[in-house]
């Protein structure tokens, strides 16, 4: 998949809208184990277009509930709840820190075939309360493709 987040950090340790977003690539593994219980796991690198060397990467898991099968279009409009790790390289890489990372989201799964499906949009939210001045609200957003293997 590849995103586009706004990192709310721009240096001097202040949580603040950065003028960049940040670009970059992921992969993410959904396990379908019913209807209603599924998991979603998540790996995403920002680090292009970076302002003052500034970069973040997330790595999360957690529920995924679909919210209607649009069985005519192959559709399927999903929440998610997803909790991990956060690793944010601060201004110029003078250091780096990894911190609890909440995302709330949602998104679009359009199926193409037995194998293949496409996530033309998916929103996150993120909160990095942990963070080292108050809490971190990252947002951003996401497209792929996957492939099921099972």
């Amino acid at each position: 998949m590849g995103s586009a987040f706004q990192p709310n950090y721009a240096g001097s340790g202040v949580p603040e809208a950065s003028p960049q977003r940040l670009f970059g690539f992921g992969a993410y593994a959904d396990l379908k184990f019913t209807r209603w219980v599924q998991l979603e796991g998540e790996a995403r690198w920002l680090r292009l277009n970076s302002f003052a060397n500034i970069t973040e990467d997330n790595y999360l898991v957690g529920p995924r509930v679909p919210i209607h099968e649009f069985q005519w279009a192959h559709a399927t409009p999903y929440g998610k709840a997803l909790f991990g790790m956060g690793r944010m390289t601060f201004e110029y890489n003078y250091a780096y820190g990894h911190f609890l990372d909440i995302a709330l989201g949602g998104g679009v799964d359009l199926r193409l075939g037995r194998r293949f499906t496409v996530r033309p949009f998916d929103f996150e939210y993120q909160l990095w309360p942990n963070w080292i001045n108050g809490t971190l609200k990252p947002y951003g957003a996401s497209a792929g493709i996957a492939y099921r293997v099972f």
